[in-house]
């Protein structure tokens, strides 16, 4: 006869959750019959998990305390959970799982599951195609996450020694009051307060060769969580370009069309001067910095409202000649030839 594993699965997880189950009580859970919840007992010992019977007016089923769990007791629906999991991190560069832990984590899960499982999942994974590309991925090592992790969520102090980019300026020794851990685009970053320098920054955790976490506490401090802080620090960092552009229209709007790790973006009061009445409409101030500026002027016509270039001087020649490209395209107008 076989055995119902996910009702088996569900009563495991009924006496994982602590104290004593009677067995009127289970059968009630698993929605079967008492002599059936023995049954399944049964079945649990066999795989060697640790199920005691207790005597008496309140007895029932328990785990044995202290024992350990076998390493997997997956359902068809946890199992495939787990690699899709995997596979996902894998290419959104989201795992923390440097070099090929990810790949050996999956065969691991794939060798210990039953063949008829196996086989389905594997025609999941075989025919699963993506519309993008992988995500390049800079995993930081465990010894480094895990004690980062810690001081986040006890508010603790962190000493790491650091790599900046290139080797140079932001390199060495310091202390850390780590406000958050927060995974953007492929790459972990803790941000908190530098108590080197007396200022918040952010980190990336695979520039960080080691971590270790100081004994006393420390207080966050109010205002922007995590991930907004990491987003103002990716948009503000020095860059060859520092754009400046007024661009009309409420910042929510604006931001909903301006990743917040590309622009700051805010409300400016004056920033209209000289553009017309606009309807009423406020203008902002929208703060870029970029290595290049000619992918610049098609991202600011794709916000499909008035705009004025603050600086510099030399992106307004290259929005000219966007501008120039498109009313010929418009006309119909071929391109020069070279």
């Amino acid at each position: 006869m076989s055995r119902p594993v996910s009702r088996v699965l569900t009563l495991l997880e009924l006496l994982q959750s602590g104290g004593v189950r009677t067995v009127a009580e289970l059968a009630g859970r698993l929605g079967v019959g008492e002599r059936t919840v023995r049954r399944y007992v049964d079945h649990l010992v066999d795989l060697d998990v640790p199920v005691e019977s207790v005597r008496g007016r309140y007895g029932g089923y328990r785990l044995a305390p202290g024992h350990r769990m076998p390493p997997l007791m997956l359902t068809d629906d946890e199992a495939l959970a787990v690699l899709l999991g995997l596979v996902a991190g894998r290419r959104t560069g989201i795992t923390a799982a440097a070099g090929t832990a990810g790949e050996t984590a999956a065969a691991k899960v794939r060798r210990v599951l039953p063949e008829r499982l196996r086989h389905r999942l594997d025609a999941v994974l075989d025919s699963l195609t993506f519309t993008t590309a992988p995500a390049g991925s800079a995993a930081p090592e465990a010894a480094v996450l895990l004690p980062v992790a810690d001081a986040v969520r006890h508010h603790r102090p962190l000493a790491i020694r650091y790599t900046g980019s290139g080797g140079s300026g932001g390199s060495g020794e310091r202390t850390v009051y780590p406000y958050g851990l927060v995974a953007h685009a492929g790459r972990w970053y803790v941000t908190g307060r530098d108590l080197s320098v007396g200022a918040d920054r952010t980190f990336r955790l695979d520039r960080i060769h080691g971590a270790r976490v100081l004994p006393g506490t420390f207080e966050p401090p109010p205002g922007p969580g995590p991930a907004e802080r990491v987003l103002t620090a990716l948009a503000t960092a020095p860059y060859r370009h520092e754009v400046t552009v007024r661009v009309r229209g409420t910042a929510e709007e604006i931001r909903a069309r301006l990743p917040r790790s590309v622009a700051v973006v805010a409300a400016a009061d004056d920033a209209g001067e000289g553009e017309g009445d606009g309807g009423g409409e406020g203008w902002c101030r929208v703060e870029i910095r970029a290595e290049r500026l000619d992918w610049l002027p098609g991202l600011l016509a794709s916000l499909d409202r008035p705009f004025v270039v603050e600086r510099p001087d030399e992106l307004r020649g290259l929005v000219a000649d966007l501008a120039d490209r498109l009313m010929d395209a418009a006309r119909g107008t071929p391109p020069p030839r070279d």
